[in-house]
């Protein structure tokens, strides 16, 4: 008997603090037929104690659970929505699913300063400012990032999640 294997799809989803990811990830997430979201804050605070690892440490083995959390579910068929600040992640984390026939989508989400300013105010991350503006300089300057850039501004997440999945523009191509 012959299987067909299902296309899978991976949708990465980065940007500064404020930008929306974590909003557009789970509205995204909400519009796939059976797809997992895979919060990476989730798995760069996962420790307890008194100590914790330096966050390089922390960082590398966020992004090692997070491919091998994706592996797990494309391995299984389900397309996966990754919500994480890639800064120069991106090709090593594209080297860990080339034995897999998926369609990667990359999105930079970007924001006016005074946009990410006035949204990290309101939740009470004002400590997160200049980390985010950083952010975003970094990766809005990246020529590697600059087809992928999708301004939040003027858009609610629905619209932003329809535009990630109808345009192939944020597909990387293999």
């Amino acid at each position: 008997m012959h299987f067909t294997k299902k296309s899978v799809t991976v949708y990465l989803i980065s940007g500064p603090l404020g930008v929306g990811k974590s909003t557009v990830s789970k509205t995204l997430a909400s519009a796939i037929n059976q797809c997992v979201l895979i919060e990476g804050d989730l798995l760069l605070h996962v420790y307890r104690g008194e100590t914790e690892p330096p966050w390089e440490e922390r960082l590398r083995l966020a992004w090692l659970n997070i491919a091998a959390v994706t592996r797990n579910f494309l391995l299984n068929e389900l397309d996966v929505v990754i919500d994480f600040v890639v800064e120069d992640e991106l090709q090593w984390f594209l080297d860990q699913l080339t034995d897999f026939d998926v369609t990667l989508y990359y999105v930079v989400l970007h924001a006016e300063p005074d946009t990410l300013t006035t949204r990290l105010h309101q939740r009470g991350d004002v400590q997160y400012i200049h980390r985010s503006l950083f952010l975003r300089n970094k990766l809005m300057a990246s020529p590697v990032n600059e087809p992928y850039l999708l301004d939040t501004d003027s858009k609610k997440p629905n619209e932003l999640a329809e535009e990630i999945i109808k345009n192939s523009r944020f597909r990387i191509q293999g």
